[in-house]
This record gives structure tokens, C-alpha cells and sequence, in this order.
């Protein structure tokens, strides 16, 4: 349970926080352009077409709109996305597979588009662990640093780096994505069905999903609450809130008949742990 002074704690850091927003889009630019040229990242223009369309739907309505934000696909089996200062946002092609439903995939863009706009990223680096950001989200997002996956880390120059939130951050984050794909007209059923499917496929195939219960932690509290939040929202009912559609489908389908994706390029030495 959170606690409220907890929550008071982490505004007054936020308050506090130094990296102004030019800073945070200029380092987010520099971990992205570190991050595409390690990762098979897809260049599928209706893939990458599609993805920016559904996350650029989200984030214009937020109040961090006037944000240039980007969204990749990334070619890896692995059930995880991530988000880096300034909007930029990966989702992997495991997660797309994973989501039975539009409002699903939209829900996990709007819980990442979450942290983005509350700058938990930033929070990381205020609490010094900004170098080689980009390299920890690497071994995050595939099985690159299988040996630290679990722990989500890699060591650079000695020092632990980490690209994992924390329980306060996921709770954060759920509820902007809940208040993020409402406002933009999605289903926020999604966000509790798609962690249900993961739950799910951590019984069956947990190698898949290790990455992102290690960076996202996920329990039953946690999806009972976001339930709770949307059971809060005050939704004018004869509007009707996008669950599916035959395009995200469409979507799928083209993702899944994508080449089987590469091994992931190693990491030079001095880089894992």
C-alpha cells in the first residue's frame, strides 16, 4: 500500500527536480539515437506508421502534448516497451503479439506515455543514474544482457544502472494511462485485461516476460486498483469508447509475418556485467 506521505515525498522531489524540459528532450534524443542503432527496431512504414498514429492519439490530447514524440516498434519476442525522457517510446513486437485488442495496446502506450509525462525518467537521472541510460534500456527490452535481466541492469564504469520503475511510478503511471486512452477515446479496460495476459503468459513462458515484470512491477493490487480507477471515472456513457478495430488487426497481422527477428547484437565487453 502507499502510503500518502510517500506520494507528498516524491512531488516535493519532483518540485525540486533540476533537469529543466529542453534538458530532458535533448538527453531522451541522445539515449534514443544510442538505443536505434543497437536494436532491430522496425522500419516497416506501415508498422511504424501505425504505431506512431495510435501513440500520437494518445499523447496530443495529455498535457504534455507540445512534446515531439516518437514511437518505435522493436523486432524482439521479448513482452516489454519503455519510455525514455523527452517522448520517446519503444514497444516491442512481443507486446503487440501479446495484445488481444486494440484498447490493450492503447492502454500500454498510455501507461508509458504516463511516465513520460509525470518524468520519471528524470527522477532516475536526479538520483544519479543517468549515464548510459540508453545502454540499461537495451538490456531491458531484449535478452542482450540475458546474465542481469532480471534485474534489469548492466554495469557501466562500476556502477549499477538501472531502467526499472519503481511500484510508486507504476501506480503513477497507471492512472495517467488510465485518464490518458480515456480522453483520446480508448476503452481503459485495456490497461487490466492486457496485465492479465501477462500474468498469464508468465506461467506458461516466463523467459518471454521476465523483462517486464522485472522494469514494470506488476501484482494483483495493483491491477484491482487500476479496476477501481476506472470504475471512478466520470464516463458519459452514450459515448462509445474504442475497444477493437479491424485495422489494429490488420496491424497484428502484418507484425507477426515480420522475418523472425535477429539474435540481439552483443554488447561490447565493458558494457555487461
Amino acid at each position: 500500500m502507499i502510503r500518502p506521505y510517500a506520494l507528498t515525498a516524491f512531488f516535493v522531489l519532483l518540485a525540486g527536480c533540476s533537469v529543466s524540459e529542453d534538458q530532458e528532450v535533448a538527453l531522451g534524443r541522445q539515449d534514443a539515437a544510442e538505443i536505434n542503432a543497437q536494436l532491430p527496431i522496425i522500419t516497416d512504414p506501415a508498422i511504424s506508421g501505425y504505431i506512431q498514429a495510435l501513440g500520437e492519439s494518445i499523447a496530443k490530447k495529455t498535457s504534455r502534448s507540445d512534446l515531439d514524440w516518437h514511437f518505435y516498434v522493436v523486432n524482439t519476442r521479448q513482452v516489454n516497451a519503455f519510455a525514455l525522457p523527452g517522448g520517446f517510446i519503444y514497444v516491442n513486437r512481443g507486446l503487440i503479439e501479446s495484445s488481444d485488442r486494440l484498447d490493450e495496446l492503447a492502454g500500454s502506450l498510455g501507461h508509458e506515455i504516463g511516465h513520460v509525462i509525470e518524468r520519471h525518467a528524470v527522477k532516475q537521472m536526479e538520483s544519479g543514474r543517468k549515464a548510459n541510460l540508453g545502454v540499461a534500456v537495451v538490456c531491458t527490452l531484449t535478452n542482450i544482457c540475458h546474465s542481469g535481466l532480471a534485474q534489469a541492469a548492466v554495469q557501466v564504469g562500476g556502477t549499477a544502472l538501472f531502467a526499472r520503475y519503481s511500484r510508486l511510478d507504476e501506480l503513477q503511471a497507471d492512472s495517467e494511462g488510465v485518464v490518458n486512452v480515456t480522453r483520446a477515446g480508448y476503452d481503459p479496460q485495456g490497461i487490466p485485461d492486457l496485465f492479465q495476459v501477462l500474468l498469464k503468459e508468465r506461467e506458461y513462458q516466463p523467459t518471454v516476460v521476465e523483462g517486464w515484470f522485472a522494469s514494470h512491477p506488476l501484482e494483483e493490487a495493483r491491477i484491482q486498483r487500476s479496476k477501481t480507477l476506472i470504475a471512478q471515472l466520470p464516463l458519459d456513457r452514450s459515448e462509445r469508447l474504442v475497444v477493437d478495430t479491424p485495422e489494429f488487426h490488420a496491424f497484428k497481422t502484418r507484425v507477426s509475418e515480420l522475418p523472425v527477428p535477429p539474435p540481439p547484437r552483443q554488447l561490447p565487453s565493458d558494457q555487461q556485467q
